[in-house]
């Protein structure tokens, strides 16, 4: 008799958005109780936050919490800086790395979320980005996905 029931557990990070939506949605189908994590982060569109709810009750995810975390003080993005105007989509194009990223934002994102994973013995954690979202944002590159992956292995007591 097997009495090993407990579902294998996945962190996600979840902002509202299609991406991690979607990869909610892959986590579960894959068998993985979903323990979702949203960042208010200080940017200035909250919608973000509201859609994160909205999807993790669509999904029916009974584990989402919101970590508060203070970006506003490293600077340096249109998304957290309200004296930074937010360019259109054309004068994104022209930039190499856009006004609105936030710097190191996914590493600060995907640290807090390594750290939940590894409390909750979660074995898996899913992010939403991927090459087209790239866009400039260095911490949306595949490379950097992989490289994390790395020191999450290396920086964790999980096995």
């Amino acid at each position: 008799m097997n009495l090993d029931t407990e579902q294998a557990k996945a962190v996600v990070l979840l902002s509202g958005g299609l991406d991690s939506a979607t990869v909610s949605a892959i986590a579960q189908s894959e068998g993985f109780q979903v323990y979702a994590v949203s960042f208010d982060y200080g940017q200035r569109h909250k919608v973000e936050l509201d859609a994160a709810n909205r999807v993790a009750r669509q999904l029916g995810i009974k584990h989402h919490k919101t970590i508060h975390i203070d970006l506003n003080g490293v600077g340096g993005s249109a998304l957290t800086d309200t004296q930074l105007a937010v360019p259109d989509y054309q004068e994104r194009a022209t930039e190499d790395i856009p006004i609105t990223y936030v710097p190191a934002r996914n590493l600060t994102f995907l640290s807090l979320a390594l750290g939940w994973a590894e409390i909750l013995g979660a074995r898996r954690i899913y992010i939403g980005v991927n090459a087209v979202d790239y866009s400039g944002y260095p911490d949306c590159r595949p490379e950097f996905i992989q490289q994390f992956e790395k020191v999450a292995n290396l920086a964790t007591a999980a096995e």
